[in-house]
């Protein structure tokens, strides 16, 4: 890449609503690159994001809005960029995205983005949002310089969808191996959520929003085949029955209620995954999650639907297992196997660790963007 010119003052824009994968890329990536560049975070909303950010030294301000496409933002966002010198935007998200395309009408900055999801299932489940809110983030989409994805696998789908191919970076995400790490014992974990009981048992949990995309259900389904065996196995899911309706139906109706514990919101994620046995992730479509490098970082065994990125971490049975998303038949298999096999699943987890240790830290994940960052200025500078 270039780097014939330095991008020394660079803005991210994000909601602020974020949770999960998306929150843990911005922020250890925004505090990785504060070692080198003058960054900055804006979001539109008070919350857990803006107040992490603040713990972690990263410098964040708020600019709420009264609605989600309250344009009255983007005035005070181009005097910020023009009072303090941003040469770059970097956008993640719909919100963000659509409050940069105006942006950009008003001053010619360079502006790329991140595609951490799939952007025509992000507001899957709702007809409303999908009709509106995908419809105004491929418009704003269009009108970015560049893109950054966090999997192969979505390069090819932007490219799909008519994206220059000259202009989509692939970048895979990346986590601090180094840095100490603090969480809950299994044991206060359970304690504090009432379930103190399954102390003893077999856990295998899904840290994953709620949401259709992450195909919880088959992992109810995979679950239910193996009860039939082994009584003592226990599913934690993250999150509120209530949230995913449907989800919960399918419980009662399998029965299955005394071994699916939904235990509410969790924001530190290595408190659950620290709890659980086994870490499995279900999804339809994914890019390359947090939830598995975090759960790398703790040597957990993992099973996980074969999409997305995920196949350049795990390696089919040789660091973990992976399934055909959807296929809880071959899920139900392999978690068998794991659940029975503790050696097996110690293997797996110091293979996975030593894997994703090499390949995918915060260093390389910073270091990586700020050769992106000076080759999208300069490329947009010599087009203006």
């Amino acid at each position: 890449m270039g780097g014939r010119i330095t991008v020394e003052k660079v803005l991210h824009l994000i909601s602020g609503g974020d949770v999960g994968g998306a929150k843990t890329h911005v922020l250890t990536l925004v505090k990785e690159l504060q070692k080198s560049l003058y960054v900055k975070i804006i979001c539109f909303m008070e919350g857990p994001f803006a107040q992490e950010a603040r713990e972690m030294g990263i410098d964040i301000t708020v600019i709420p809005q009264n609605r989600r496409y309250d344009l009255k933002v983007v005035n005070t966002l181009v005097q910020i960029i023009k009072d303090e010198g941003f040469t770059l935007i970097h956008s993640h998200g719909a919100r963000a995205n659509f409050i940069t395309r105006f942006i950009k009408k008003r001053i010619p900055i360079p502006c790329v983005t991140t595609i951490h999801s799939d952007f025509m299932l992000d507001f899957k489940g709702n007809l409303y949002k999908h009709i509106i809110y995908t419809n105004l983030n491929v418009f704003a989409l269009k009108k970015f310089d560049y893109f950054i994805a966090v999997s192969q696998n979505f390069k090819d789908m932007l490219i799909g969808r008519g994206f220059p191919e000259e202009k989509i970076f692939t970048v895979y995400n990346g986590i601090d191996f180094d840095e100490d790490i603090e969480y809950k014992s299994r044991e206060i974990f359970l304690e504090e959520r009432g379930l103190s009981y399954l102390n003893d048992k077999k856990l295998i949990g899904i840290l994953a929003r709620l949401h259709p995309v992450k195909g919880h259900e088959i992992l109810i389904d995979a679950v239910s085949n193996i009860l039939d065996d082994d009584n003592e196995v226990h599913v934690l899911i993250t999150g509120e029955a209530s949230e995913l309706p449907e989800l919960n139906n399918k419980i009662k109706k399998l029965n299955m209620e005394k071994n699916v514990h939904f235990i509410g919101f969790v924001d530190k994620p290595y408190d659950f995954l620290n709890t659980i046995d086994i870490n499995v992730l279900t999804s339809y479509s994914e890019s390359f999650p947090y939830v598995l490098l975090e759960g790398a970082r703790l040597k957990k065994p993992t099973i996980s639907s074969a999409v997305g990125g995920i196949p350049m971490l795990i390696d089919d049975g040789v660091n973990g297992y992976l399934f055909k998303a959807g296929d809880a038949d071959e899920l139900s298999k392999k978690l068998s196997i794991l659940i029975k096999d503790e050696a097996l699943c110690k293997a797996f987890g110091n293979a996975l660790y030593i894997k994703a240790s090499n390949n995918y830290s915060l260093k390389n994940l910073a270091s990586t963007h700020i050769n992106i960052y000076n080759e999208v200025a300069e490329s947009v500078r010599n087009t203006q």
